[in-house]
């Protein structure tokens, strides 16, 4: 599997599971929703995937319904916001954060280790991740990610991200290729 030609250092923003398939069947929105900030202090959108923080079970839960799994931070463009919702969960971890997130080998760690033990040293940072949950246990967590987005992108080639992901054109080229073929 080709890894993308994006730098491996970020921060804890993740956006990464799900499978290719389906839409949403619920309608795109007039315009981008508005992040509520939170008690932990991070802002969140309303359809955000409220989880346990199990990534194993939040993976195949996407796959289940056609979509990646992700962690994110930044989706303002109604359109951008449209084909993230449509196509991807998203599950927004703090990387300073204490609460429990439970790993793909079962292991539990504290968001700020999992951050650590990712490589994750800044935010926004999206982590992209597989279909499926085989055979990632075994992986060393870096390896686990098939793209990272370290830092924000501009808004083309951000949508661009989540495109080649759900296109899954990691497997063919890396990303800075990807943004360079005919569209």
């Amino acid at each position: 599997m080709t890894k993308t030609g994006v730098s491996r250092r970020g921060a804890i923003a993740t956006l990464g599971f799900g499978a290719l398939g389906a839409l949403s069947l619920r309608p795109a929105p007039a315009s981008a929703a508005e992040p509520v900030l939170g008690d932990d202090g991070l802002y969140q959108l309303d359809w955000y995937l409220q989880s346990f923080l199990d990534l194993k079970e939040d993976l195949e839960g996407a796959t289940a319904k056609g979509k990646r799994f992700a962690h994110d931070v930044h989706m303002r463009d109604p359109a951008i916001e449209s084909y993230i919702r449509d196509n991807f969960e998203i599950v927004h971890l703090n990387h300073i954060g204490a609460r429990e997130v439970t790993d793909f080998g079962g292991g539990k760690l504290s968001e700020k280790a999992f951050a650590q033990a990712y490589g994750i040293r800044f935010t926004p940072s999206l982590q992209f991740f597989p279909e499926s949950a085989d055979g990632l246990a075994a992986k060393k967590p870096q390896d686990r990610e098939v793209a990272r987005m370290p830092g924000l992108l501009e808004p083309p080639e951000f949508l661009a991200m989540f495109k080649y992901v759900r296109e899954n054109g990691y497997q063919s080229m890396p990303f800075t290729d990807w943004l360079k073929r005919p569209v």
